[in-house]
């Protein structure tokens, strides 16, 4: 199983829009890091499922018919805009699989076009392909799932993102999981007050507390890059700060 980082961003991106930070300065000059909406790309020989939707671009990075399925984590803006031009293609039509949510977004489910709207339940396992998706519930302000995706030979990815710790009930199902990879918000730095995401501390502390064998932390945003630049804080060995274009073949193989 492979998987491609698209985009690594919070809502707004870096650089983001007006802003002169050093973090926004850097993406400037360097399109190495330029953080995108946040989403991922799942493939297997046979099965390709973007996590997430928010590429602008959709509709010109994805010839028809190379997507198996595209995998909601929630209906905020950032995470289905590139549905909403997506949508007035023709042809065969895109599973698109998510979480209850009776809003969506816009008019999405009103004018749904080539996208199949499917709904999944909490820790109810679908398939697509040779890929097997465990919906996650997360803590964030509307429905959000994470999912444990698990491909035939028993490699396991966990990509939980957004949300402000988990709960209960979801850290449990991980901690039995087995040994898996986990790609997790972090989207501020140290703050005595974090809302709706987790902040660095927060996040770190969870890969720790999940035992994962490898932690990525994504839907970072630019006051985190920025204190990163000047802080150079450490992290444990087997958790790094994932970029837009990073690729991983997740594998039984130690880190």
């Amino acid at each position: 199983m492979r998987v491609t980082f698209l985009g690594t961003g919070a809502a707004g991106g870096v650089p983001l829009y007006g802003c002169d930070c050093t973090a926004c300065q850097r993406a400037h000059a360097h399109p190495a890091y330029v953080r995108r909406p946040c989403s991922a790309l799942v493939e297997t020989a046979s099965t390709r499922v973007l996590l997430d939707a928010g590429l602008p671009d959709l509709h010109t990075r994805f010839a028809p018919g190379s997507l198996s399925a595209i995998v909601l984590t929630h209906y905020h803006p950032d995470h289905v805009q590139g549905l909403l031009h997506l949508r007035w293609g023709v042809g065969l039509k895109i599973p698109v699989i998510g979480p209850h949510d009776a809003e969506g977004c816009a008019d999405l489910y009103k004018h749904p076009g080539v996208l199949d709207f499917q709904a999944a339940d909490k820790f109810e396992p679908f398939e697509v392909g040779d890929l097997r998706f465990t919906p996650l519930p997360l803590i964030h302000s509307k429905p959000t799932f994470g999912y444990a995706v698990e491909d035939a030979q028993g490699h396991r990815f966990a990509y939980l993102t957004d949300t402000q710790g988990l709960p209960p009930k979801t850290m449990d199902w991980l901690q039995q999981w087995g040994r898996f990879e986990v790609a997790l918000d972090c989207s501020f730095p140290p703050r005595p007050q974090a809302r709706g995401h987790n902040d660095w501390p927060q996040a770190v502390s969870l890969v720790q507390e999940l035992a994962a064998a490898r932690g990525w932390l994504t839907h970072i945003g630019h006051e985190l890059d920025a204190w990163h630049m000047a802080t150079a804080a450490h992290l444990p060995a087997h958790i790094q700060i994932a970029r837009d274009g990073l690729q991983r073949l997740v594998d039984d193989v130690a880190p």
